[in-house]
């Protein structure tokens, strides 16, 4: 006689924690509002579509995905469509690009898991998953099906398919390269052990130079935007992605409002040509700050795995042979050692 075992149901969830994903999903859902507000200001016409170079809420989508899971999709997708009834009345298309900005991120969120990807951005192959695959492969959804329902109810000439599909792609991509990195990197921060007053000299300048090289740069019409890369080499360097990030953010938005406007080294090229420049430039700035970053933190995790190795192995050795060994020589100094 064979039994059969009883049949489990997932246990129920208690109200407390429907509140706590109701909250999640509320907040996830205003900060995407909120940041689709401010990438609308930037706004360019290209191919007959309304652009924005950098798209802010793809890099706060995939982050809240990043951290909370599959589960607060719903919140992606409710912002994504009130950004598109805070900008007027929605059409029959506008539920085609809301399913797009929605599926990229979460498409993306997907792949990255697959991966293996590390929220601490601390390795090299973290770095490279999320410009590829999180960025530049998740992207294509979002670009290729907002462009084509765009094409569908009359609004883009087809003619125009492309390069609106370009200018969607790249906007998307950077709002992931440029948003994404500083929010995980935010989230990971920690206030120094010594906080005095010489411990934040060092950011504060650092940013500071880097917002004053980045407007000089864009104030004239020589081509020396190049300038702004010592600064973000410094940034991963020093403070890795904690410090890159935020630099290449500031490079990011001092750049696009100099190229919607025509000025410095963007003056006398055309919108097209403008945005080219503009998004060579930000993009390479990110991958700079990005890719470096996660090489120099991986090596430091590397030191401190050899370093906590060799402790072990001189405390092994000092207990099967005590006497010895100079254990002294391999030991880290106390503290108030010199």
């Amino acid at each position: 006689m064979t039994t059969v075992p009883p049949t489990t149901t997932p246990p129920s969830r208690t109200p407390r924690q429907l509140a706590v994903t109701a909250l999640r999903l509320l907040a996830v859902t205003a900060v995407y509002l909120a940041a689709g507000r401010i990438g609308l200001l930037q706004q360019v016409v290209i191919g007959g579509a309304k652009v924005t170079p950098l798209w802010p809420p793809t890099g706060i989508a995939l982050t809240c995905l990043l951290l909370f899971g599959l589960r607060v999709w719903p919140g992606v997708a409710l912002g994504a469509f009130l950004v598109i009834v805070v900008t007027g009345p929605p059409r029959w298309g506008s539920l085609g690009i809301v399913t797009g900005n929605t599926l990229a991120p979460v498409a993306a969120y997907l792949m990255l898991r697959r991966t293996g990807f590390r929220i601490e951005l601390d390795r090299l192959r973290d770095g490279m998953a999320l410009v590829f695959l999180g960025a530049f492969a998740g992207m294509l959804i979002s670009s290729g099906t907002g462009s084509a329902v765009l094409v569908l109810n009359g609004t883009l000439p087809a003619d125009g398919f492309w390069s609106t599909w370009t200018a969607w792609w790249t906007g998307d991509a950077m709002g992931v390269l440029v948003v994404a990195p500083l929010l995980l990197a935010l989230r990971t921060a920690r206030l120094p052990a010594d906080r005095g007053p010489f411990t934040w000299l060092e950011p504060v300048l650092l940013l500071a130079s880097t917002a004053a090289v980045t407007v000089v740069a864009t104030s004239t019409t020589l081509s020396v935007l190049f300038l702004v890369f010592p600064f973000l080499i410094w940034a991963a360097l020093r403070f890795q992605l904690l410090g890159a990030a935020p630099c290449v953010l500031l490079v990011s938005v001092i750049t696009i409002t100099a190229a919607i406007d025509q000025v410095g080294p963007f003056t006398g090229h055309g919108l097209v040509a403008a945005m080219v420049m503009l998004q060579a430039l930000n993009g390479c700035a990110a991958l700079t700050g990005l890719l470096l970053s996660a090489i120099v933190a991986e090596q430091r995790n590397t030191y401190r795995r050899i370093e906590q190795a060799t402790v072990e192995l001189a405390r092994v050795v000092q207990r099967l042979a005590p006497g010895k060994v100079d254990t002294d020589r391999w030991l880290p100094p106390e503290d108030g050692d010199h």
